[in-house]
């Protein structure tokens, strides 16, 4: 069987370094809010280009802190509105809702399955607080339109980089021009271009270590990366039980820490995350030049550009599609292939959320239905990519 991901190699390709942190921490004796927490908030905060960074304790507790953060603020209140893509996983929507906000659901792109930037501002109303951007499959969603809505509606933007630790893309002058601590924080030189990573591009983003993703720990974890030294501090005392003083209670907070084995797990693996996302990227162009089947949509990079050299995509998943998938599904499970499906239902069409049931979102349905995850990582060996293409180029 060839593994959708295989989460032990790629534990074992990291010894015994890995090993040697758990023992560190253990030796220590000291398991929340330690010398790991610490460490790895300001080593990520650096790689992503952010001031700040604030472990908690999962991806979804990083984004509905970002927002319970604004209320406390006062910038937005229970009903403001929220645009969000209806293709994405139902974490980012939940982070809305949770806080009495109103997601605004927006269809995607076809080709990059993002949100399709051309639809927001017909969706904008007088009560819309922010923009939600998710960097769906690990593929940057950062068109320069977006930069142009947020400034003409004083919109905050947050980015859900859950599936995309790493992926790097081209910021407008203008954007950078907005203030000193952008082109300080943000922006990064490499080859004549001026880069900026997910994670760093909006007033605030929420990030996803659960094991599967780019940066993986061996648990749950998350963060929030902030250039906002105000929104910083709250969510830092929101996560903490509201508290800045052991016993102080200042907010009705939560308790979402990253705890000290994840961290130190977490720090031994950042250093190698910019080449193994290359090397990502390598298997997905070899998936893109060697499928060759008359009835599948294989993905695409927003800038048309191979996806060896597209710093703007790490992906964390290769996503084709295939009118009748669950066909093309079973026929890949009898070969010994295993896939997934992301994801199989809409969010709209979840009994979560059943109010919305009767919504029509066609270009999102239409993914749901054809989508398919093929198996993709830094560590699977090239005759099992050579299978998997084989196999389907035979369907």
């Amino acid at each position: 069987m060839i593994k959708f991901l295989d989460i032990q190699k790629i534990t074992a390709s990291f010894e015994p370094e890995i090993s040697n942190a758990i023992s560190r921490v253990l030796k220590k004796g000291w398991f929340i809010l330690g010398e790991e927490f610490g460490g790895f908030e300001k080593e990520y905060a650096e790689y992503i280009g952010s001031r700040n960074c604030i472990g908690v304790a999962n991806g979804l507790d990083a984004l509905r802190l970002i927002f319970r953060a604004w209320i406390e603020l006062g910038f937005m209140k229970e009903g403001d509105e929220v645009i969000v893509p209806a293709n994405t996983y139902i974490a980012s929507i939940l982070a809305i809702t949770e806080n009495r906000l109103k997601p605004v659901l927006v269809e995607p792109d076809i080709i990059t399955c993002n949100l399709d930037i051309s639809l927001v501002e017909e969706h904008i109303s007088p009560r819309t607080k922010a923009i939600m951007v998710v960097h769906l499959y690990g593929q940057a969603c950062w068109p320069a339109q977006l930069e142009k809505l947020a400034r003409k509606y004083n919109l905050k933007i947050i980015e859900d980089n859950a599936q995309a630790a790493g992926a790097r893309i081209e910021v407008s002058d203008e954007w950078r021009a907005m203030s000193d601590e952008r082109e300080t924080y943000r922006i990064e030189s490499k080859d004549n271009e001026r880069l900026g990573r997910t994670g760093s591009l909006g007033d605030a983003a929420g990030h996803s270590f659960y094991p599967g993703k780019c940066l993986g720990a061996l648990g749950d974890g998350g963060a929030v990366t902030t250039d906002d030294d105000e929104l910083a501090e709250i969510i830092r005392t929101l996560a903490n039980y509201g508290s800045k003083e052991k016993y102080i209670n200042e907010y009705k907070g939560l308790n979402s820490r990253l705890d000290e084995i994840q961290a130190a797990v977490l720090r031994v693996k950042l250093p190698r995350l910019d080449a193994d996302n290359q090397r990502r990227r390598e298997i997905a162009q070899f998936y893109i030049e060697n499928i060759n089947h008359p009835d599948i949509t294989l993905p695409q990079t927003s800038n048309q550009k191979p996806a060896t050299i597209s710093l703007d995509h790490v992906w964390h998943l290769f996503v084709i599609r295939h009118p009748d998938r669950d066909k093309l599904n079973k026929y890949l499970t009898e070969k010994g292939i295993q896939t997934l499906i992301h994801y199989p239902i809409p969010p709209h069409k979840q009994k979560a959320y059943k109010a919305w049931n009767h919504i029509s979102m066609p270009v999102t349905e239409k993914i749901h239905r054809e989508v398919l995850s093929l198996p993709i990582s830094q560590v699977i060996p090239m005759n099992e990519v050579e299978r998997i293409i084989k196999s389907i180029n035979q369907f």
